[in-house]
């Protein structure tokens, strides 16, 4: 894969870093995500989006749990 550099303001920037789904995840892949969505025919209703919102603030908090603590949990281990 060729790799292209570009330029974005500082503002862009903290802008796709908030959309990241974890830390590590690659700027290609933020915005893979938001080209496949917008040239995706059905757009997300107005509470879908809300809920995928509420979810990232939840993984951005810790907020989760491991398929592993789901596992012993339910005591699948």
């Amino acid at each position: 894969m060729n790799a292209t550099t570009i330029k974005v303001d500082p503002q862009l920037k903290n802008s796709l870093d908030k959309l990241k789904l974890h830390p590590r995840e690659s700027y290609n892949d933020v915005i893979a995500r938001l080209v496949d969505t917008a040239y995706d025919e059905k757009p997300l209703s107005d509470e879908t989006v809300d809920r995928i919102q509420e979810a990232l603030e939840d993984l951005k908090k810790g907020r989760y749990y491991t398929q592993e603590e789901i596992e012993a949990e339910l005591g699948l281990d």
